[in-house]
């Protein structure tokens, strides 16, 4: 983490300290000037929240001059098909049909049912030719998973 991303962090963490309701999914500076800031919340995060997030660290990049080229700051959410990077983001999305990859390349796809600080259990439909499907839960290690997203359907 660049010292732009720690002072960054700091200010995101002074603004939102006293919200249990929101967190950080990631700071980015990223080489094209973009700072990045994505906030999540287990209720979502409203464009209210981003807006006062980007004001306060706006206002202390500019008074500390923390960064001296030229940036753009953008403050939003992660969107629907971002990978999973906090347990959080797990807990907020049970129930909702997920696609997780492993590290071993495979891809599995089922409702997510649990979520702790080792493994996920997602309810996976298998399909075998000539029978009917079957449910199955399945229990992935996270330390096998490689991403973890929300599968949408327009069913």
């Amino acid at each position: 983490m660049t010292n732009v991303e720690k002072r960054v962090l700091e200010l995101v963490q002074e603004k939102i300290g006293d919200r249990e309701d929101i967190f950080i999914v990631s700071i980015r500076f990223l080489g094209n000037g973009v700072l990045e800031i994505l906030l999540d919340g287990d209720q979502g995060v409203k464009i209210e929240d981003c807006a006062a997030v980007s004001r306060h660290v706006g206002f202390f990049l500019e008074e500390e001059n923390v960064i001296e080229q030229a940036y753009r700051l953008e403050v939003s959410s992660p969107g629907i098909d971002a990978v999973f990077v906090h347990l959080r983001q797990y807990a907020k999305n049970l129930g909702r049909n997920v696609q997780v990859k492993t590290l071993d390349g495979l891809a599995k796809e089922g409702k997510l049912l649990a979520a702790s600080e080792t493994e996920v259990t997602i309810e996976e439909t298998i399909k075998e030719k000539g029978k009917k499907a079957t449910q199955v839960e399945t229990v992935i290690p996270f330390d096998q998973i490689k991403a973890t997203r929300v599968v949408i359907s327009f069913k």
